[in-house]
C-alpha cells in the first residue's frame, strides 16, 4: 500500500478530469488568511480538508505543493516504523538518555516513546532511527512514497538536513491516511501514534497534531503543524507550514498561535462544525 502523491494534487487531477466547474466548487483559495502570515511576518501556506464534504481550503497553493524539510513532523513516520518493526514495543518503551546535556531540559533523561514524541526529543528519535537502520528506513519511506524519498547517507539526521523533503500537501495526505488506518502499518501502531498526537480533548472538539521546527535550504527557519480537528465526530485535516528569514523569529510560538487563530476564523473550537 502506498500513499502516492499529495492529497490536493490527486484531488485537483481527479476533479479537473471530471469537470472544471466541480474543481472550483471543491477547492477554495482562502486568501483571507493572508493577514495572519502578515501579522507574524512569515511566508507559508495553510490547507484544511473537510472530509465529510470533500472540500479543501488553501492559502498559497504554490507553497502548499512545494517540498521542504519535514523536521520533526517526520517523527510520525519514525514512530510508526519503530512500532511496526519492533524497534520499540509500545509507547511505554524507554529509550535511554545518552548523557549529553542539551538546552531542552526535557530531553536530558530517559524517555518513553510517548514522552519523546510529546517533547519532540530529537536525540531520542535519532537513536530510534539508528536502531531501525538505513536499509529498513529507506524501504519504508519508499513504500510510503514519502516526499522525495531521499534519506542521504546519515540515517539519524536526513529529516533535518534537507535530504528528505515533503510538501505540506503530501503531509496532509499522510495524516488523513493515518486517521483512517490506511497506512501500511498495523492498526495498533497507527492508533498508538494517533494517541500520541492528541493535544486537546474536551466536549467541543479534539485537536491532534505534530509540530516541526527546522531550517530549509535557504537557511530560513521553518515551522510545521499538521494533524486534524474533530467536532461532532467529523474530522477536518490541516497543515500549516511557515518560514522566516528572521533568525530571531519565535517559530515555536508563532506556528501554534497562527493555527489557533486560523481555525477560530474558520469556525472551530465551539463544537458547531
Amino acid at each position: 500500500m502506498k500513499i502516492g502523491f499529495g492529497y490536493l494534487f490527486v484531488l485537483i487531477v481527479s476533479l479537473v478530469a471530471l469537470n472544471a466547474c466541480s474543481s472550483n466548487n471543491n477547492i477554495k483559495q482562502e486568501n483571507s488568511l493572508k493577514k495572519y502570515f502578515d501579522e507574524y511576518k512569515v511566508d507559508g501556506s495553510f490547507a484544511l480538508y473537510d472530509n465529510g464534504r470533500g472540500e479543501i481550503k488553501v492559502y498559497n497553493l504554490k507553497k502548499d505543493t512545494t517540498r521542504t524539510v519535514p523536521a520533526s513532523t517526520f517523527k510520525i513516520v519514525n514512530a510508526l516504523i519503530a512500532l511496526q518493526t519492533g524497534t520499540v514495543i509500545n509507547d511505554s518503551t524507554i529509550i535511554k538518555w545518552d548523557g549529553i546535556e542539551r538546552s531542552n531540559k526535557n530531553w536530558n533523561r530517559d524517555l518513553s516513546l510517548a514522552q519523546a514524541f510529546k517533547y519532540s526529543a530529537v536525540p531520542h528519535f535519532q537513536e530510534i532511527a539508528r536502531r531501525i537502520g538505513r536499509d529498513t528506513m529507506q524501504k519504508w519511506i519508499d513504500t510510503l512514497k514519502y516526499g522525495n524519498m531521499k534519506i542521504g547517507p546519515a540515517v539519524d539526521s536526513f529529516w533535518l538536513d534537507n535530504s528528505l523533503l515533503i510538501s505540506p500537501d503530501e503531509e496532509l495526505g499522510l495524516v488523513k491516511q493515518l486517521y483512517f488506518d490506511r497506512l501500511p502499518f498495523t492498526k495498533t501502531a497507527q492508533q498508538t501514534v494517533r494517541n500520541m498526537m492528541l493535544q486537546e480533548d474536551n466536549s467541543n472538539y479534539k485537536l491532534s497534531y505534530k509540530t516541526g521546527l527546522g531550517f530549509n535550504k535557504e537557511n530560513h527557519a521553518i515551522g510545521w503543524v499538521t494533524g486534524w480537528i474533530e467536532e461532532n465526530r467529523h474530522p477536518y485535516f490541516f497543515v500549516l507550514n511557515i518560514d522566516s528569514a528572521d533568525p530571531n523569529a519565535d517559530m515555536v510560538t508563532i506556528r501554534t498561535d497562527m493555527l489557533k487563530k486560523i481555525l477560530t476564523q474558520l469556525g472551530f473550537f465551539e463544537g458547531k462544525m
